[in-house]
């Protein structure tokens, strides 16, 4: 048998996971080298090398990750060039467009499929391959309970839009446009090129959306390569990017560094400021809570909003700023980024690249000072994204106060109620609800339970009449999450949910509401008495799942305020490793 040798100072062959299945003696470990056989692969191959698990999360139905099979193939070559032995698993592609009810229904699943892969195979080390907006945490969260040397590889941004002459981001001039049309300002036509143009090559949203928001904090995380998180996904570098992860991988199994060693608290206390100065996504709120809780970390809301009044920021990127992320990347990507925000940061914490953070980010510079903004000159004095608390939602609420119209960050006006999202959509242009630019427009049953899955819902549209008279931002609340593209005074993830009993359960058209970002407070302006006598009239709607993974989830999934995690998954426990023998 040809046992490769290990490098000086690092483990030894017959030390790999993979020895269990493949370097014993009897029986099983005789037909694994037979099925081994079977694919095709001489002794000579495998034997002694580390097994690298590549989950790809490509499929014909994600625009996203359409790339991502040509992509796994330069991560095999830098894991056989590295002596490593490359095997690549398809799991699921949660496809942020085409998945209904929502993706988030579904990251869960995703999660569960990669720890218990990761745990049931022969594998030494990971290569995560996502990138569309629940694929990231989704994979690490599951990653970081397999706790094996992991790297992960973004997807990266699509090419910016264009049309007569104007550059397009993706989802949010979708947004800007359809309300244009609908607002009788743009036409047929115009709606037809705008499709053609809007999305024209492989790659998530070239905004700071989720995707853009997650992968970074991916990075700042120091599970990437460096500057991998904003990379064009057709660029040329994104293919030597993706053979360095695998080069890379192979030391990392050799050196037996966790990813545990590497997601400490240390490394979620540097993501949180890379996502508020980054301006980014509403959503990463919920995802870096689960992730931080997968590795033994108890994130809260609180500290995202203790975060955000000390961090300004600095991303010039839309939909809160001006440019899109392959201007980010030339700007000098994440890298440039972090040396802005360096003394914020825990600069001696371990990457999967480096020995420490502050090695990596050594020569980091910044070419373009509009797009990543110096600290005396930030897009916005404080994080993009603020935490509210009240009587409306005492176990929180988030408003990304930087992409929503100032008047409205101080507002009080009466609710107009909505119990669903479709019959939202049926109703919203009804001039019987008599809804002006004071009203604010509160959209019910659409939490992790109601919805069920938490869709993206909460970027209500405002009527048709208001937008023909000009109105382009309204003030919205909702127990929902919105597109991290999407813009405008939202509040979002009002938990605990309608859905459970929450006070948005309680809400009546006409009720005066008020929204006081700078207070960080939400207030019903009911009694309490009052509120009271509505909750004892209150009934709990019937479960939605009789069978199946919506059974699982509903009786499992928590509310906004701790991640949207499976209980049953998020707990601590210990978990046996399988016998090959």
């Amino acid at each position: 048998m040809s046992i490769r040798k290990a490098p000086k100072h690092m483990r030894k062959p017959e030390q790999l996971r993979s020895h269990q299945w493949y370097g014993t003696d009897g029986l099983r470990t005789f037909s694994h080298r037979a099925r081994t056989r079977q694919l095709g692969y001489l002794p000579e191959e495998h034997l002694g090398k580390p097994v690298i698990a590549i989950l790809n999360t490509w499929s014909d139905i994600n625009p996203c990750h359409s790339h991502l099979r040509e992509r796994a193939q330069a991560v095999k070559r830098g894991v056989w060039q590295a002596g490593g032995f490359p095997l690549e698993f398809p799991v699921s592609t949660l496809s942020e467009t085409f998945q209904k009810p929502t993706p988030m229904l579904y990251r869960n699943l995703l999660a569960m499929e990669t720890e218990e892969l990761l745990r049931s195979y022969p594998v030494d080390g990971a290569v995560l391959m996502g990138g569309c907006d629940k694929s990231t945490p989704a994979l690490l969260m599951g990653a970081a309970t397999a706790d094996l040397p992991v790297v992960f590889v973004p997807a990266g941004p699509m090419l910016p839009g264009h049309w007569r002459n104007e550059v397009l981001g993706s989802g949010t001039d979708m947004w800007k446009y359809w309300d244009d049309k609908r607002a009788g300002l743009i036409g047929d036509c115009e709606l037809s090129e705008l499709e053609s143009g809007l999305a024209r090559s492989p790659g998530h949203c070239m905004t700071m959306g989720t995707a853009s928001t997650l992968t970074a904090a991916a990075e700042a995380l120091g599970v990437t390569v460096p500057g991998a998180s904003s990379i064009p996904a057709v660029d040329s570098g994104h293919d030597r990017m993706a053979a360095a992860s695998g080069l890379r991988i192979v030391e990392l199994v050799w050196q037996d560094l966790r990813l545990s060693k590497i997601l400490t608290r240390e490394a979620y206390e540097d993501a949180v400021p890379t996502v508020l100065a980054l301006g980014g996504s509403t959503n990463a709120v919920i995802h870096l809570t689960a992730m931080a809780g997968r590795s033994g970390v108890k994130l809260t809301l609180d500290d995202f909003d203790r975060i955000a009044r000390t961090v300004p920021v600095l991303a010039n990127v839309r939909p809160g700023g001006r440019y899109l992320m392959e201007d980010f990347h030339f700007a000098g990507g994440l890298p440039a980024f972090l040396a802005q925000i360096k003394d914020l940061l825990h600069l001696d914490r371990p990457t999967v690249a480096h020995a420490t953070l502050r090695e990596q980010l050594e020569g980091a510079l910044v070419h373009n000072p509009d797009v990543i903004r110096p600290l005396d000159n930030p897009l916005a004095e404080e994080g993009g994204v603020a935490v509210l608390r009240g009587n409306l939602c005492p176990d929180g609420a988030v408003i990304k106060h930087i992409a929503a119209e100032r008047h409205l960050l101080k507002h009080t006006g009466p609710a107009v109620v909505f119990d669903d999202y479709r019959t939202m959509q049926r109703t919203i242009n009804d001039p019987g609800l008599g809804i002006t630019e004071d009203t604010v427009l509160v959209l019910r049953g659409s939490g992790p339970l109601g919805g069920p899955g938490m869709p993206e819902y909460g970027m209500l549209p405002i009527p048709d009449h208001l937008l023909k008279k000009g109105v382009r931002d309204m003030v919205r609340i909702s127990d929902a999450r919105m597109s991290g593209t999407s813009y405008g005074a939202c509040v979002l993830h009002v938990a605990p949910e309608s859905y459970v009993g929450g006070p948005l359960a309680l809400v009546r058209t006409g009720d005066l509401i008020t929204l006081d970002v700078e207070a960080r407070a939400l207030r019903l302006e009911v009694g309490d008495e009052e509120l009271e006598r509505r909750r004892a009239l209150w009934q709990a709607p019937p479960p939605r799942y009789g069978r199946g993974y919506g059974a699982l989830y509903q009786e499992q999934i928590t509310q906004a305020d701790t991640g949207c995690d499976f209980r049953f998954l998020a707990q601590a426990g210990e978990v046996p490793e399988p016998y090959a023998g």
